[in-house]
């Protein structure tokens, strides 16, 4: 009786740990399938038309991306998870003062350059309607690049730096001489 009770508990414990370790592994399966390496992102569902695409610059998360056919820069960018947050000094910057330049290559194959088409906008103007309707397709590059006019503290950084490189100079040139 003793010996059939431990079998029952012996084949239970083996069948719940050889179900765990197949649901752990559908688990695995499915999440390698949206991050699937480093920089390389599964937006699209399996068997859904894709197309593959790069996002560069200053974006939250750079890479390549498979996303549904037809997708738009705006939510390109948005998978990217937006444009990166800007600080100086600490302090966030105010994002009224930032321009952002989209740039879009696409691929013209036989030998030829890129066709490039380039968008700027301040980040508190309305979407530019031309990057709203704007199709990507099959190997696009999209780079995204957040820009601000320079601060006091920026022309402080470069002003200070020619400061000391010429005292120094000075101070070289003084001290061979003597």
């Amino acid at each position: 009786m003793l010996r059939k009770a431990i079998s029952v508990i012996l084949f239970l414990f083996l069948i719940t740990t050889i179900c765990s370790q197949k649901v752990n592994a559908q688990n695995q399966f499915s999440q390698s399938l949206f991050r699937m390496a480093e920089g390389f992102v599964r937006i699209a569902e399996p068997g859904q038309l894709s197309d593959t695409l790069s996002v560069w610059g200053d974006v939250n998360s750079p890479g390549r991306y498979i996303v549904p056919r037809n997708t738009k820069v705006h939510e390109l960018v948005s998978y990217a998870r937006g444009p990166i947050q800007s600080r100086i000094a600490g302090q966030n910057l105010d994002w009224s003062k930032l321009r952002l330049e989209i740039s879009i290559s696409r691929p013209q194959g036989n030998g030829q350059p890129d066709e490039v088409a380039s968008y700027e906008f301040m980040y508190n103007d309305p979407y530019p309607v031309d990057l709203r309707n704007y199709h990507l397709g099959n190997d696009y590059i999209v780079s995204v690049e957040v820009k601000r006019k320079p601060a006091f503290v920026d022309w402080l950084r470069v002003v200070s730096s020619i400061v000391g490189t010429t005292a120094t100079t000075i101070i070289i040139v003084d001290r061979l001489t003597e």
